[in-house]
This record gives C-alpha cells, structure tokens and sequence, in this order.
C-alpha cells in the first residue's frame, strides 16, 4: 500500500528560508503543502509574491492559525527567533511533530539561551527534549522526535568539518579557530542598509568578533561529542556574494594522525550529503549552491602545524531550508535523500 501524503505547514514563508523550503517541498513526492502562514503577506498568492514560485502552487498566505496549523502532520518554523517557542507547545500537544529552523531550541541550557538571545525563553521545559537536527551526528534520535531544532548555518559547516577529529579525541578544543565567510542570505529578508548591495559590494569585513549566537551552539555540539570544555574561537565574515558559507578551521591536534585523509573519507563514507574531495581539494561554494550539500577537504600544510579543514555549504540549503527536509524525511521513515535530489547550480 503506498504511504499517505504528509500534510505540511511553513509558518514564516516569506523569508529566504521560507522560500527556499517551498521550493523544496513543492519538489517532495510525500507531502502535501496545506498552509503557508504571513502576517504581513496574509491573503495574497504566494506565487503573486514570489515569481519563481509561478504556476507550481496555488495557495495564499493565512495567518499562523493554531486551528489550521493544528491539522498538519508536521510543521515548519522559518520565523525570527522567539516566534516557536510560544506556538510549539500547543502544536506538540495536537500531535503536531515540529522543525524549527530558527534558534528557540538549539541550546539546552535556558540560561545560555536567554544569554545570548535576549528574552525569556517561553518553553524550557521542551529544551531537553528537542532533538538537534545534525544528521550525520543525531540520525537515530531525529527518527524518534516529534521536535527538532534545525541547526545554524555557520554551525552547519563548522561542526562537520570537525567531527571526524572530535570523535576520535585527537584535537586540542582550547585552540581551535573558526574563519568563516557567509554571503547577505545568511543576514534574512529584512530590509537593512548595512545589507544593500551598494553597502556590501567590493568590500569584505568581519562581524560578531565579540561573540557571536553561533558560537554556544558550536561549543555546545562539539562539547557534547567530547565530554571535553571547548574554547572556540569563531569569527565570521560577510562576504559579496548572495548565497554560501565557506568555514576555514584550523585545529590543532593533541595526538598525531597518520592518514588525515582516511580519518575524513572513512568518517563520511555512508552520508548522501557530505562530499569528502580528493588529496589536496579546495571546495568552492558555488559548486554547492543550490544543494543540500557539503562539501569537505582536509590537509596539513606543516607537519608540526593545525590540520586545516575547508568546508562549503549553501547557508539556505544545508544550513537551513534542505537540512530541514533532510530531518522531515528521517522523522516520517522515509529514505533520506526524497526530495533532495537537486544537483548544484554551476556556474
């Protein structure tokens, strides 16, 4: 008997995130989209605001509705931080399983939540129970959750290019650092000066240098992989460009390696998203644009220095929109990969 079509619901879709979502899910064999939720947009086709979407679907945007929500099988968060948190308790008890894309749920400590976010958290009570949507790193536990919180993009890319030194305890995590450059995507949808091209255009600058809300998060993933403290230092970067994140990160080693390249190649060799490149390999970010890939490279360029680890993700794909639909499909038992079959943009 073939499986019943999943009702979905993206509260929050008139963001980049949001839009990339329905592209992917309006591709996705298993589901059927039944709401798409915007205050501001509420009542016009979402095909009328968003070009690309023209002829692939016929819905309006509704307000974010607990009722309408409510009759979903599975829910989609891509609002700004502080919008799950007040919705998602009522949704679970509904039997709704929920993916937030933003950050209510990522870090478990609700006094380093309200630390770096600003505001009480409305829920911490669901904190424990949210299952982190890293695949590669929480696959079983997203089968069994009804909430998972969808990594950061910088996260993304930062905590997969050091797993494979993680898990095996030979990094030194006091002195690791994360240089990490992110195209005006990765910044939202919203109008901001600091964002117009005119601004952002031939030039390049660091931001967040005094901490940024990523880094608890990366610290968080990379402490629980270890049992060890992390002291990470991230410092990202934005970049003229409008999508991907390419993550340099230097690591030091507390125990020599004999074959870096096998540690990296045998470590992903199972996982249909991550791309080990050859010996030597630079990845780019314009040959994971559009896919819900990333793409990893690893050398040493002296023998007594950090192992240098290069990893590229598409920020609204496997840092965002394609990472959610990658834990939707683990979470429904359905084969990994359905609906992310999509093939880099090049050039």
């Amino acid at each position: 008997m073939a499986q019943a079509e999943v009702k979905v619901g993206v509260v929050g879709g008139s963001g980049y995130t949001g839009i990339e979502l329905l592209r992917l899910l309006l591709r996705h064999p298993m589901v059927s989209l039944h709401a798409v939720t915007s205050r501001q947009e509420a009542g016009q086709a979402v095909s009328a605001q968003y070009g690309n979407l023209l002829g692939q679907v016929d819905l309006t945007f509704v307000e974010p509705d607990l009722a309408t929500l409510s009759a979903c099988d599975l829910v989609f968060f891509a609002t700004p931080n502080g919008v799950a948190m007040r919705l998602v308790p009522d949704l679970l008890a509904a039997g709704v399983r929920v993916i937030d894309l933003a950050a209510d749920f990522r870090l478990r400590d609700p006094a380093v939540w309200e630390q770096w976010y600003g505001m009480s958290h409305a829920c911490p009570e669901l904190l424990a129970e949210a299952v982190y949507g890293l695949p590669e790193l929480y696959r079983s536990a997203i089968q069994q959750a009804r909430l998972v919180a969808n990594p950061g993009c910088y996260p993304t890319a930062v905590s997969l290019a050091l797993l494979p030194l993680v898990t095996q305890g030979t990094v030194d995590l006091q002195r690791v650092i994360a240089d990490c450059k992110s195209g005006v995507s990765g910044a939202g949808r919203s109008a901001n000066v600091n964002l117009l091209m005119g601004e952002v255009g031939e030039s390049f600058k660091a931001y967040g240098v005094s901490g940024h809300r990523h880094l608890p998060e990366i610290s968080q993933t990379l402490g629980a992989v270890s049992g060890a403290e992390v002291q990470l230092t991230f410092i990202p970067h934005l970049v003229p460009m409008v999508r991907g994140i390419h993550a340099t990160v230097y690591a030091p080693l507390s125990a020599a390696i004999e074959d870096l390249q096998a540690v990296f190649t045998e470590y992903y060799a199972a996982e249909p998203f991550v791309q080990v490149l050859p010996p030597g390999g630079h990845p780019e970010t314009r040959c994971v644009r559009g896919a819900n890939q990333c793409h990893i490279a690893v050398q040493q360029p002296h023998p007594a220095g950090p192992v240098v680890i290069l990893s590229v993700i598409d920020n609204l794909v496997k840092g965002a929109a394609g990472q959610a639909v990658q834990n939707m499909n683990l979470m429904l038992g359905l084969p990994e990969e359905t609906g992310l079959q999509q093939v880099a943009l090049l050039p």
